[in-house]
């Protein structure tokens, strides 16, 4: 095989606050000869997402942290270019968690075939991918919601949250959603068609505009962004509603603890559910919700949105530009050529 040089990302350093570009280094290395049961995958598309950042931390966590001069990792959809593994033919299509570079060598351990006849390769990092299944898992199994009730959606017009508002609509209720631009707040009305939305970035009191939207309360809030958004919902929550928390974006690159919620005793008198959850632990989940968001995706039922920026150079922006609101939908980096 003649050799290939591959490109990857490496932390320098851990952030302190909002990760800067220096906090990142480009690296090219050599990729080594395939052995029997090895094969080689070019990536394709990569994934940025905002548990990333807490990774970049040396503390303790649901997920080991990334290490110093070392690549990072995370969800990526490539091709596999040779192989001498009987499981993967060359030109299968394959999902990792081995993002931030162009090529990798892998034994098969950790892959994923996908069929790129279904639906394009990179919604296999968003709808069909971790964020549709953190939104199917939070709404249905966290939230239980029920047809004909109210559900609060924060940071709707991301990977999750977009999923997560459609979704709530597919099992009949009505949902209202904040987003931080008009545009975002625009697609939510249009295209995602939930009942209400707001830019909360336009908004002076948070809580009074979520009572304009929600006159009969919320009965599910689905939880992204923490801070200002859970004290709003607190207040405006019906009695034995449900809080499913699969993110606090807002604290993520915060450099002190940030306040607790002000009104965090309502949970007492409304009997109140607020559980966190992580997506990987609910796998299991994995072949209803595929077989569910298939048929939804093939009825045209769901949409999504991308953002995506080009070259593997460019990751470290394009994950600082996700915690600055600059994806709408999906945040995505294209590392290589797209399918023929």
């Amino acid at each position: 095989m003649v050799e290939i040089l591959s490109r990857e990302i490496r932390l320098r350093r851990r952030p302190t606050g909002m990760p800067d570009e220096d906090d990142f280094a480009l690296a090219t290395v050599p990729i080594p000869e395939l052995r029997p049961g090895e094969l080689l995958v070019r990536n394709i598309y990569m994934s940025v997402d905002p548990y990333m950042r807490g990774r970049m931390n040396a503390g303790k966590s649901y997920t080991p942290p990334f290490q110093i001069g070392e690549p990072l990792t995370g969800g990526s959809v490539g091709q596999v270019v040779a192989a001498l593994n009987g499981r993967f033919q060359v030109g299968d299509y394959v999902t990792s968690m081995l993002g931030w570079r162009e090529y990798f060598v892998s034994d098969g351990r950790g892959l994923t075939q996908i069929d790129p006849r279904l639906a394009p390769i990179q919604t296999y990092l968003g709808v069909l991918g971790m964020p549709g299944l953190t939104a199917y898992v939070g709404l249905l199994d966290i939230g239980r919601l029920q047809a004909g009730e109210t559900v609060f959606v924060s940071a709707a017009a991301g990977a999750v949250g977009a999923v997560a508002c459609q979704i709530a609509k597919l099992k009949g209720c009505r949902v209202i959603g904040s987003a931080g631009s008009p545009a975002k707040v625009a697609w939510l009305l249009d295209e995602a068609g939930v009942d209400a939305a707001f830019n909360y970035r336009e908004v002076t009191d948070l809580a009074a505009e979520l009572g304009r939207h929600c006159p009969q309360g919320i009965d599910v809030y689905f939880e992204s962004v923490g801070g200002a958004h859970l004290e709003a919902a607190l207040q405006h929550m019906n009695t034995s509603g449900r809080i499913a928390v699969c993110g606090m974006i807002s604290q993520y690159n915060a450099t002190a603890p940030a306040p607790g919620p002000r009104n965090l005793a309502l949970v007492i008198g409304k009997r109140l559910t607020l559980q966190g959850f992580i997506v990987s632990d609910h796998a299991g989940r994995q072949p209803q919700f595929s077989a569910d968001m298939g048929q939804w995706l093939a009825a045209g039922r769901i949409k999504w949105q991308e953002t995506v920026v080009e070259g593997l150079e460019r990751a470290p922006q394009a994950l600082i530009g996700l915690f600055q609101g600059e994806n709408v939908g999906k945040m995505l980096v294209k590392i290589g050529p797209s399918p023929a």
